[in-house]
């Protein structure tokens, strides 16, 4: 998995799903689907640990699970709900809601941006504390990139989360940047680019419809389609199919070469043609 998380509701997956039909000759069951039920509440981002683990952000906070589908959590009793979920190299960026025992100072209503720096043990605010919820959020390549709740603007920090740029208005679905820091939208009008952090976006000619896209290490790009079809972005430039899933994918990540999501079945993890469930829907307690 890239340090990217895709970091959207699966309420808002539905929405952005259906959005993004419009001119479509058919029409997925998937965007009609319930909810996956993990047993964790809906899970908005997926970030990849190393040595076979993810961290997941679930509604009632932050859980670890292996490939073998050991599951353990909350972290720290952290029990926010992590509508967004990101990291750039070891240092991880959320944002979401308070839980009743989350610590005020992370912020009232919307924890705005907040950093942990011990792989989601303890966390501190950074900015739009108590203002921002970011269901959109993406970093990498040494900038942090989301779409707060109060305008659909694009907005920018290269200097973790101290000072901040307004790029494009622009209503995505999800946001990911590759390792040379070209930024990715899925929108509705199609999967859109953006090689000046985020200032100006031009369409991916040729791309599926795609309203979740995560980014991996080797600089390459992974999404899904409206249709539940999942794609690898090649480097020759190639749209090539690498699975499928079943209902509505809540999150989307890599992880050690293999594409990690959530559907209908459960937390998946597909590399190459093997595809296993780690942890089947409604077995986490």
């Amino acid at each position: 998995m890239s340090s990217n998380a895709t970091t959207i509701t699966a309420a808002a997956v539905a929405a952005a799903a259906g959005l993004l039909l419009t001119g479509c000759t058919s029409t997925p069951t998937a965007t009609s689907a319930p909810a996956p039920d993990t047993g964790l509440g809906h899970v908005h981002g997926i970030v990849d640990l190393g040595g076979s683990t993810v961290l997941l952000g679930a509604h009632a906070g932050l859980y670890t699970l292996t490939d073998t589908g050991d599951l353990s959590g909350p972290l720290g009793g952290a029990d926010f709900d992590a509508m967004g979920l990101t990291a750039d190299g070891d240092v991880l960026y959320a944002s979401g809601h308070p839980g009743p025992n989350t610590p005020a100072e992370l912020g009232e209503h919307n924890l705005g941006l907040i950093r942990s720096t011990d792989a989601g043990t303890t966390w501190e605010p950074v900015a739009f504390t108590g203002q921002e919820d970011f269901h959109v959020l993406t970093a990498g390549d040494g900038a942090i990139h989301g779409i707060g709740s109060s305008s659909i603007t694009i907005r920018t920090s290269t200097d973790g989360g101290t000072t901040w740029i307004d790029g494009a208005e622009l209503p995505a679905a999800d946001l990911t940047v590759t390792t040379d820091g070209t930024l990715y939208a899925a929108t509705r009008q199609g999967l859109q680019e953006s090689r000046d952090a985020g200032a100006t976006f031009d369409l991916v000619a040729d791309a599926p419809p795609l309203y979740l896209v995560e980014a991996d290490s080797t600089g390459g790009l992974v999404g899904v389609d409206t249709d539940g079809t999942l794609w690898r972005l090649t480097g020759t430039g190639s749209w090539d199919s690498v699975g499928a899933a079943t209902g509505t994918v809540q999150a989307l990540g890599n992880a050690d070469g293999a594409v990690v999501l959530v559907d209908d079945r459960g937390i998946v993890r597909i590399h190459g043609t093997e595809t296993t469930v780690v942890l089947p829907a409604g077995t986490a307690q």
